[in-house]
């Protein structure tokens, strides 16, 4: 019975954060009220307080799944087989474009969309930001010091160096993206990222 209880208890959770990240990806943190949440997730409002014990809370919470499962799509991608590193990065930025809707990203793009805004409101959220996005650097380092040993990828400057030029470039561009309403930036990124990477157009 406590297994199941147990269960059940991390699938209320689970769904609460769900829920969340659909709805702040498109509204932004400070603009969404709990209630919202809850009745969009269909629990009362005791519940949300068994599990997050403040809005912030949730918020960390929020990012750390989000992160928990960007990084667990990077890691399935770059293991791809039958394919170089080159083209696993490829395969990524434009993944990147695709999630990166700047009319609807249905959570996928919650750094992108609440960066800014959380650093500057709650520092447990800004960390779980900073050590979310140091992941997603190193693996981009990762990604190219392992395409320059298979020979796929001809770079000068230092894999981290390159790897943390390209995901604030690519940041950058999301934003923009949503600033203009169109894909533009996303097109300028990827020249940008196949000059700098050397990689095949």
């Amino acid at each position: 019975m406590a297994r199941t209880s147990t269960h059940e208890s991390s699938d209320v959770r689970d769904n609460i954060v769900a829920v969340g990240q659909r709805i702040m990806a498109g509204k932004g943190f400070s603009a969404v009220g709990l209630n919202e949440i809850l009745v969009a997730a269909g629990v009362p409002k005791g519940s949300f307080y068994h599990y997050f014990g403040s809005k912030d809370a949730f918020g960390e919470a929020l990012l750390a799944k989000y992160f928990e499962d960007y990084l667990a799509d990077m890691d399935r991608l770059f293991q791809e087989q039958d394919m170089t590193m080159a083209q696993r990065l490829v395969n990524y930025f434009a993944s990147w474009r695709a999630n990166q809707s700047f009319d609807d990203c249905q959570g996928k793009c919650l750094a992108v969309k609440l960066g800014a805004e959380v650093a500057d409101l709650s520092e447990p959220m800004r960390l779980t930001l900073k050590q979310g996005t140091s992941d997603i650097v190193a693996r981009l380092a990762y990604a190219i010091e392992h395409g320059a040993a298979d020979g796929s990828l001809a770079v000068q400057a230092s894999s981290a160096q390159l790897a943390e030029s390209l995901y604030q470039l690519w940041l950058g561009a999301s934003l923009m993206a949503k600033i203009v309403r169109d894909a533009s930036p996303f097109d300028a990124a990827m020249n940008t990222t196949q000059n700098l990477l050397n990689l095949p157009r």
